[in-house]
């Protein structure tokens, strides 16, 4: 039995959009599932989504977002409209949020329809959903409001854009700044037990072990 099996949780992950952005679904025993950062951008990436969540016959409870840039927010309104459910983001990342219609159509998505958070995140409020329970960590630098999501049992961590493979992530945006993001991975990330498997808002997971031996940014 695998360790994920024993801890019931299951993690999905798609990637969409010209950003290359990881979607994630998380979903346990229980067949209720979260959405986070849904970054489809069309008809057949909503339809991919969907596809799974309906062959796999779970429900969907909860839409969260690590943090609002454009690539991670563009299938927020299909998923809310969907499946009946509240956007949940940190309020540090609202005005990111807001900001999204401003520079969608230069960005190539014209048709981008916003939805705006019934409900804040905030860290050390756990975010449930059947049987299981994500910790919040907040993580800013690369936006101000970045959180991660970290489930204990299965040592797995929803990461967005904060720690990647080798990388960090970019701090030149509106909200970015460098020396925050890297403290925060520091203190918040690299606090984490070595074989926790960060699944990254780009590219292809690792681990915090790995990132500490020789991510280039943090040796």
């Amino acid at each position: 039995m695998s360790s994920m099996a024993a801890t019931g949780l299951q993690v999905k992950f798609f990637t969409f959009n010209p950003f290359q952005e990881n979607t994630y679904v998380l979903y346990d025993a229980t067949n209720e599932c979260v959405v986070i950062d849904p970054g489809c951008a069309d008809k057949q990436e909503q339809q991919e989504l969907q596809a799974f969540i309906q062959t796999e016959g779970l429900k969907v409870v909860r839409l969260l977002n690590t943090h609002c840039h454009i690539d991670h927010v563009l299938g927020n309104k299909f998923v809310a409209d969907t499946y009946g459910v509240p956007l949940e983001i940190h309020e540090e990342d609202l005005a990111v949020l807001r900001a999204v219609p401003t520079y969608s159509a230069a960005y190539g998505f014209p048709q981008y329809q916003e939805v705006l958070p019934e409900k804040f995140l905030k860290e050390g409020e756990n975010v449930t959903f059947g049987e299981t329970e994500l910790e919040v960590l907040f993580t800013p630098g690369h936006a101000p409001g970045h959180v991660v999501f970290y489930h204990p049992e299965s040592k797995n961590l929803i990461g967005g854009d904060v720690l990647f493979n080798r990388s960090i992530g970019r701090t030149d945006l509106p909200g970015g700044d460098y020396n925050t993001l890297i403290q925060s991975i520091r203190t918040k990330l690299f606090s984490l037990p070595d074989d926790v498997t960060v699944y990254p808002g780009h590219g292809p997971s690792t681990t915090i072990g790995e990132e500490k031996a020789g991510n280039p940014f943090l040796s």
